[in-house]
């Protein structure tokens, strides 16, 4: 049998071969040992189990074949939590991190002195906007739609396991708010974003669903339609919040004055520098 160490160094041999990340084999590892990094480095010199060298080889065979380590794993870590993916949702990522942690803030500059604060999440995917909200903030009374049902089964899941109090409902974008005459002090959307014709990496392209990819023909299909149809679902005082593709400012601006008029709004760039949210202030001061 080969040691911890063998196993591992192989993988990162054939990984940096076909550059590849090498860190997945150590990633995925981790994940079947249900190992912690530092337990990882004292074990080793030891021999791996026939049973998880299988998967582990069986794992690393799908992520030379393009499958990304998230949906191997069938999780991955979003604002300290492990949420539950598979390919009926799009991977979790850091700057939706930073999307929540902007909502925070502004929650607690806006809305300090509210005892319950309704927001909804529009396209709530595996629910992790939705739910580190909801866990993170208990004066928050969160619906969550989606238009895929299957998207909704992963969300669902996610919610039971990590114990957050979210409704969810299915359908197209606001339709099941509006359905209820739903009155909400933040609204929140992370809608598909890049315009059809964009060349992105295979792996996303041929991995994660289409439906929570493409935004039309400029990117914006989406953030039009919710600018057009949000108002009655606003209180007399709310906030907007989205994330963005970086390189869609001026068009963005352009939208939210067509929408919005004069209503103030900031656009804020992530840790890399780029244009990533949008921040809608309706009445509020």
């Amino acid at each position: 049998m080969k040691t911890v160490r063998e196993l591992i160094r192989e993988a990162e041999s054939k990984l940096d071969d076909e550059h590849k990340d090498v860190n997945v084999a150590k990633v995925l590892f981790y994940h079947l040992a249900k190992k912690e990094p530092h337990e990882l480095y004292l074990m080793m010199n030891e021999e791996v189990e026939p049973e998880l060298e299988k998967a582990f080889l069986v794992g690393m065979e799908e992520y030379y074949q393009g499958k990304p380590i998230q949906y191997i794993k069938g999780c991955e870590s979003f604002f300290g939590r492990d949420f539950k993916v598979n390919e009926d949702v799009l991977i979790p990522r850091y700057e939706t991190e930073e999307l929540v942690e902007n909502i925070l803030y502004r929650i607690d500059d806006y809305f300090n002195d509210y005892k319950e604060i309704h927001l909804c999440d529009v396209g709530t995917g595996s629910g992790a906007i939705a739910i580190t909200l909801a866990l993170e903030e208990p004066r928050l009374k969160v619906i969550a739609t989606d238009i895929s049902k299957e998207a909704l089964v992963v969300a669902q899941d996610n919610a039971k396991t990590l114990g957050a109090n979210v409704e969810f409902r299915n359908g197209d974008m606001l339709q099941p708010l509006l359905d209820t005459h739903e009155k909400v002090d933040i609204f929140v959307s992370n809608p598909p974003y890049i315009p059809n014709d964009q060349d992105i990496e295979a792996m996303v392209k041929d991995n994660e669903p289409h439906v929570a990819l493409f935004g039309g023909n400029d990117g914006l299909y989406f953030y039009r339609k919710i600018f057009k149809e949000v108002k009655p679902l606003l209180n007399d005082r709310a906030l907007l919040a989205f994330e963005m593709g970086f390189d869609q400012r001026e068009l963005m601006e352009t939208a939210i004055k067509e929408f919005f008029g004069d209503y103030p709004f900031e656009i804020i760039k992530d840790i890399n520098g780029k244009d990533r949210m949008l921040f809608i202030y309706y009445n509020l001061k």
